[in-house]
């Protein structure tokens, strides 16, 4: 229970009690889930390759009851209340990019595995902040997917299971063509090396590693965008990615060589132009990292660690093109890392994280270093800006009160 936290439960409970009225034969339980950060691998596990991703002491934590009816209500700390009825459960046209469009995905996929959907009520509060670049739709879909798993499974799906659940959510219901690895990293916990090669399949290896042991800080910097108007962005990347993949006779470029891809280029560049080609050539450089990075994080060589994560940064600017949209005079995430790589040059490292086009901006810093490098960043991006986290190693889970 390393991960329970006794205060956050007391506060959630007191506002459950005060929203929801407490019957007696209520069996409130607590829900918390992780956000995660992406360690290695951009871009590259909705091609079926490999990352290495870490879950942070971030947390959407939720109070969480049954009711006696078949609406689901969901009270969120500093968001409207969402509400849906559990018998209810196509994807709506209305509802997406909304915390309701990922409620009924949920339960949803439930209801496809033979459980039955019930009312219930939720009371939640989050420091995974939206668009922090930590993924605070994984960890909300994985906060559902336990309270779920307790309410109607009793808690016989498996953490691996309910990733899967949320990524279905997310991408039919929500509107969102995200990979795995968010909601993977979010129900394991820790560092985890994995694969997803098999579509649908989560291929974990734990990673046994702390940065501060060997001296550095793992510090993210929001740079102040925002992610609604950029999924178009966003979804270009896999969409590139799967037509050159498609165009060499596979589903994911992560099912074919990069030798196959290489004696295609110039066919594959008439039909799909310069973009998506760079885009491929970046899975296949980043694969090539990732298992590099794992391999140096495994033998504690650090030095060997930062290293590579420069060279997978320049890759994500230079090839896969996701920092910054072009065209645009506004270039948050570009100027993030170029303060911070002023600001460490090769004492740390610094990479653009997860899906970007904004963002947040992860640089790996000396720990002596680590309170005036967030002072900096802070300077340019606001206070709090820039902070340092910590990995959480329970991962998603639930606690009877």
């Amino acid at each position: 229970m390393a991960g329970f936290d006794r205060a956050a439960a007391r506060n959630l409970r007191e506002r459950f009690d005060a929203e929801f009225g407490l019957g007696e034969w209520r069996e409130p339980f607590f829900v918390q889930a992780p956000g995660r950060s992406e360690i290695a691998g951009n871009h590259t596990d909705h091609q079926g390759g490999t990352v290495i991703a870490a879950a942070v002491d971030r947390y959407v934590r939720g109070v969480v009851a049954a009711n006696e009816g078949k609406l689901i209500t969901i009270n969120s700390e500093g968001h409207p209340s969402s509400q849906i009825r559990c018998d209810e459960l196509e994807p709506r046209e209305d509802e997406r990019n909304t915390t309701a469009a990922l409620v009924r995905g949920m339960a949803a996929q439930f209801a496809k595995r033979g459980f039955v959907p019930q009312g219930f009520d939720a009371t939640l509060t989050s420091s995974v902040a939206a668009g922090s670049g930590l993924s605070s739709s994984a960890a909300f879909e994985l906060e559902l997917g336990q309270a779920m798993n307790v309410l109607w499974a009793k808690g016989l799906l498996s953490p691996e299971e309910l990733a899967v659940m949320g990524q279905a959510a997310e991408r039919e219901w929500f509107g969102k063509p995200c990979g795995l690895m968010d909601q993977a990293s979010s129900a394991l916990g820790g560092i985890q090396h994995m694969s997803f090669a098999v579509p649908g399949k989560i291929d974990a290896d734990p990673i046994d590693f702390d940065f501060a042991d060997a001296g550095y800080a793992l510090c993210l910097c929001s740079v102040g965008s925002s992610h609604e108007d950029l999924t178009d962005e966003y979804a270009a990347v896999p969409a590139e990615m799967t037509a050159i993949a498609h165009a060499l006779g596979v589903e994911r470029l992560g099912q074919t060589l990069e030798v196959t891809f290489a004696e295609e280029l110039p066919q594959l560049r008439a039909a799909y132009g310069d973009r998506a080609i760079l885009r491929a050539i970046h899975f296949f450089r980043e694969e090539r990292l990732v298992e590099r990075r794992a391999k140096a994080l495994r033998e504690g060589s650090m030095y060997d660690f930062l290293g590579l994560t420069r060279l997978s940064g320049a890759s994500s600017a230079m090839y896969l093109q996701n920092v910054s949209v072009a065209g645009s005079a506004e270039q948050p995430a570009m100027l993030g890392l170029a303060v911070a790589d002023e600001m460490l040059g090769t004492r740390g490292a610094v990479r653009i994280h997860g899906g970007g086009f904004g963002g947040t901006v992860q640089a790996f810093v000396p720990l002596e270093q680590a309170e005036s490098f967030c002072i900096g960043m802070d300077f340019v991006f606001g206070e709090g800006s820039c902070q340092i986290y910590h990995v959480d190693h329970d991962g998603a889970r639930a606690w009877r009160l």
